[in-house]
């Protein structure tokens, strides 16, 4: 009996130590699933200049579509702006107005364009000579182009960005017409993913130097990385057509550029990758750094490895460069133009709008809408703020009114929207 006693207790005692070691085995086993956990969020939250941005996990089985049905605008309605702000049709009936630019001369030209098979492919010149908020002629500038984009006027010249290559024309200020023949002074790479055909154009402040954005050829890459020469860049060059360097890379698609006021920091708007996701990558504003990478098609928001191109140029990855301000995935925002005026609030000067031409490749949609991002110091100083918004007619039909692309700054303070869907440009002022 006491054998059996003696028997039974150390039987208890190994079931005891059995049990206790399970259950350590088990927490330590559910702390190191914490954290890996942990980990992985850790690595999936970026820190922003002005946020934190959470990355979901990337999803390359992804291929929502939502596309947009325009329906336009019913007579009196227009896009909606905040309180003490108001909105009216600038201009109207043009052909796909991408891009707007306001010359030296307060000229205001828009670039019509579009695909390639369906481009008006010609610039217009709107001119308000009596100054009451509205342009009294119009007159078509310059035609037989190729899908223009970028404009800029430069030392008696007429600089357009077409998909194919910058071509000047001479120029005198205040000609309301430009009939002789431009002269290519750069090629560039044509053709390409979804749209990326738009060059646009921007001098630096003593004009001896002028930058263009160039999109990518493709989605990540998938046709080759030989097919991307040239592009996924902003490009610099002399007025002249030489002297050609890459100023920055890895920027999938980065329409907007302007200059940050009272600063000679260039700042782009840029799109993202598509199919990886409804939240995934997004489009963000950021300064661009000269040398600077920026992660297409190797990695986004810095160092986050796209896995379509996993164990690929790790050395460009460790130089991914973290963007300033996110925009929301998908936006495709294209518009960029700091506020330079009086005419607005206080807050608002300075500051960046950013036209987002609006999502296809998400199961809901996001952007059509202009925001603005605060800047102090010339620093961008808040997420982005819903500024300009109404285009959705009805999301749960795919109806929008129309989609907001660039936009301008008025010498009295006002600003241009293009809306190219609805093939007119709007005018937002605040209220006197």
């Amino acid at each position: 009996m006491q054998k059996r006693n003696l028997l039974l207790s150390s039987l208890i005692i190994y079931i005891f130590i059995f049990l206790a070691g399970c259950n350590s085995n088990k927490q330590e086993n559910q702390a190191a699933k914490e954290s890996n956990q942990q980990a992985q969020q850790n690595a999936d939250m970026v820190r922003t200049e002005v946020t934190k941005v959470s990355l979901p996990a990337p999803d390359t089985t992804h291929n929502a579509e939502k596309r947009a049905d325009i329906v336009g605008w019913k007579d009196g309605n227009t896009p909606q702006a905040p309180t003490g702000f108001t909105v009216i049709k600038f201009a109207e009936d043009l052909k796909h107005p991408r891009n707007i630019y306001v010359a030296p001369n307060n000229d205001i030209f828009v670039a019509e364009s579009d695909d390639e098979n369906k481009s008006a492919n010609q610039i217009t010149l709107l001119r308000d000579t009596n100054q009451d908020g509205k342009p009294d002629l119009k007159e078509t500038f310059l035609t037989d182009l190729k899908q223009p984009y970028g404009m800029l006027v430069l030392n008696n010249y007429f600089y357009v960005g077409n998909t194919d290559g910058v071509v000047r024309f001479a120029y005198q200020p205040g000609q309301t017409k430009i009939s002789a023949q431009g002269k290519k002074i750069l090629p560039l790479p044509a053709g390409g993913y979804n749209h990326h055909w738009t060059r646009n154009l921007l001098a630096n402040a003593d004009n001896s130097k002028i930058y263009i954005s160039v999109g990518s050829a493709s989605n990540n890459g998938e046709y080759g990385m030989e097919e991307e020469n040239r592009r996924a860049n902003i490009l610099e060059i002399n007025p002249d057509g030489s002297g050609e360097r890459v100023y920055a890379s890895g920027l999938r698609n980065p329409v907007g550029i302007d200059w940050a006021p009272g600063t000679n920091t260039l700042y782009a708007a840029v799109n993202e990758r598509d199919k990886l996701g409804d939240d995934l990558v997004p489009d963000y504003l950021t300064s661009v750094k000269e040398g600077g990478f920026y992660g297409w098609p190797y990695s986004y928001f810095g160092q986050n490895v796209d896995p379509r191109m996993k164990g690929q140029r790790p050395d460009l990855v460790k130089q991914a460069i973290v963007p300033d301000v996110p925009l929301g995935s998908h936006t495709s925002s294209l518009g960029l133009a700091f506020y330079d005026g009086q005419a607005f609030p206080e807050r608002y000067r300075n500051g960046a709008f950013v036209g987002q031409h609006g999502s296809w490749n998400r199961s809901e949609f996001s952007g059509y809408k202009v925001v603005f991002v605060p800047f102090q110091n010339g620093q961008p100083a808040g997420k982005p703020e819903d500024f300009l918004t109404g285009f959705i007619a009805a999301a749960g039909k795919s109806e929008v009114h129309g989609r907001p692309v660039s936009i301008a700054i008025l010498p009295d303070g006002s600003m241009l929207v293009a809306d190219d869907a609805a093939n007119t440009i709007w005018r937002v002022s605040a209220a006197q």
